[in-house]
């Protein structure tokens, strides 16, 4: 028998912005597989993470996904909805409310960040004071002068891969001391999944390194740099086939109506970051362009010269925005479209 170490994650109940919550639970196993079948449900103190009353605080942990821990011997990464105690979805469990029991729909989500010195709370690179050089250099760009953490985000990156997370890519961004990386899946909820798993990776890779992660979508102010965000690339069967840019434009036009309860779900303070600047959209308007990064939604380029198959992407989304509500949101819209 071995001892296995399972760490349980899930969301808390903290508006607008909610945050990650784990704790580990040791059990002993007799050749564990790592399967959700082998471990069962858990409980713990919502009265603690504004999700239940001290009088009757008990939230249940139902596991939905689960990955090898990369950092634990004999270690998992557990993810988990929180249910009431009668088994119904809790208010905060956003991954229930998603329509995609086929896996129809298949997300590619690309997560920026900044990684913040907990030591000045500025970003990587920018001096007591001061600022670094301007916008222009940093993003994709390689030596000691302009990439700062590449250490620690090469780190996290082997860590998504050996947890088994279908991590795509990693790239310096805009901005000075921001980051972003990427992960696909097909279906929402394991897109979610293993989003929030990455998270939780790379927020408890920065207790080693005296960082933090700075979700904000506008973390320097009404400045001249970059904001972050969550952009969703997403398809269902009907992009990846159709071959029409008639039906690419009716699904596009289905979000115009729906702009404002698009804006509502997709991250806090994005009022800040969706400007009509730095490669944004107002948060007020609504457009798509084929290749055009400062729409909403952009056609990529690629879709068109593979005759209108492939995938669109929703640009709106913030940093901090819950993946989960984001592909619910998608869903339910492009269900919608009158094609």
């Amino acid at each position: 028998m071995a001892k296995i170490k399972l760490e349980y994650i899930w969301l808390d109940g903290y508006e607008p912005t909610q945050n990650l919550r784990s704790k580990t639970k040791v059990e002993e196993h007799e050749n564990f597989q790592g399967t959700l079948a082998e471990i069962g449900n858990w409980s713990f103190d919502g009265s603690s993470t504004k999700q239940a009353e001290g009088g009757s605080s008990d939230c249940l942990l139902v596991p939905v996904a689960i990955y090898p821990d990369p950092a634990r011997r004999n270690g998992y990464l557990v993810m988990c909805e929180v249910l009431n105690a009668d088994k119904t979805p809790h208010v905060s469990n956003h991954r229930a409310t998603i329509d995609d029991d086929d896996n129809d729909f298949w997300f590619g989500f690309e997560q920026e960040y900044f990684l913040m010195d907990s030591k000045t709370d500025l970003p990587l690179g920018f001096p007591r004071g001061g600022f670094p050089g301007p916008q222009g250099k940093y993003y994709c760009s390689v030596g000691g002068r302009y990439t700062w953490g590449r250490d620690f985000v090469e780190e996290h990156a082997d860590q998504c891969i050996d947890a088994g997370l279908n991590f795509e890519g990693i790239n310096q961004e805009v901005a000075c001391g921001q980051w972003e990386y990427q992960l696909f899946a097909k279906g929402a909820k394991k897109a979610g999944d293993e989003i929030w798993v990455s998270r939780y990776l790379l927020d408890r890779l920065t207790e080693k390194h005296n960082y933090y992660i700075e979700y904000h979508p506008k973390p320097l102010g009404d400045s001249d740099w970059n904001g972050s965000g969550m952009h969703a690339n997403f398809s269902n069967s009907i992009l990846r086939t159709c071959g029409s840019r008639e039906t690419y434009e009716k699904i596009c036009e289905a979000f115009r109506p729906v702009t404002k309860e698009h804006i509502e779900v997709y991250g806090a303070f994005n009022e800040q970051r969706l400007t009509g600047k730095h490669e944004t959209q107002s948060i007020s308007d609504f457009s798509y362009g084929i290749s055009d990064r400062g729409a909403s939604i952009r056609i990529p380029i690629m879709v068109v010269q593979k005759g209108w198959k492939g995938w669109l992407e929703d640009r709106r989304p913030a940093s901090n925005a819950d993946p989960y509500k984001v592909a619910a949101r998608i869903i339910k819209t492009v269900k919608g479209a009158k094609i």
